[in-house]
């Protein structure tokens, strides 16, 4: 499964994997409210895009098909991390995760951190990171509970 640098009009199929991600798979630890703060249908797609090239994620596909995405930022965050509901259970977290990891390496980082939702967080445990601090962010005027995740490198 091929992992590679997003590329300039992926906007919307990365959205696809995100809201699918949301509306699908997080929705067993969020109220229906909550997910559709967090992922909106009518999401600006301008405001999307414009995000998206900011973070410049990793990408990954299935026979060509976007499937996945995750980035890391020069600091150590994590900003997105998103497999598409249709495609879960399937390595494609496990891959985008080791991509970051070896990112990290490359970048002589001492730690990755991330506010992680509650159904990510057992995911991120998995790789090592521990619950700093749990947090309750409002986004669109509703508190989307999460925790700010670390994970300290060699």
């Amino acid at each position: 499964m091929p992992i590679r640098r997003f590329h300039i009009g992926e906007e919307y199929e990365l959205f696809e994997v995100f809201h699918s991600a949301v509306h699908l798979v997080a929705s067993r630890d969020y109220t229906p409210e909550q997910i559709d703060a967090w992922a909106p249908a009518g999401l600006d797609m301008e405001l999307w895009a414009r995000k998206i090239r900011d973070i410049k994620p990793f990408v990954a596909e299935v026979d060509g098909k976007v499937v996945g995405y995750a980035d890391l930022q020069p600091t150590g965050y994590i900003d997105h991390f998103f497999v598409s509901g249709y495609h879960q259970d399937q390595g494609i977290g496990r891959l985008l995760m080791s991509t970051l990891l070896s990112q990290a390496t490359t970048l002589g980082l001492r730690e990755l951190t991330s506010d992680v939702s509650r159904t990510a967080q057992p995911f991120f445990e998995k790789f090592g990171f521990c619950i700093i601090e749990e947090r309750a962010p409002k986004v669109r005027g509703v508190v989307v509970p999460n925790a700010f995740m670390r994970k300290l490198l060699p």
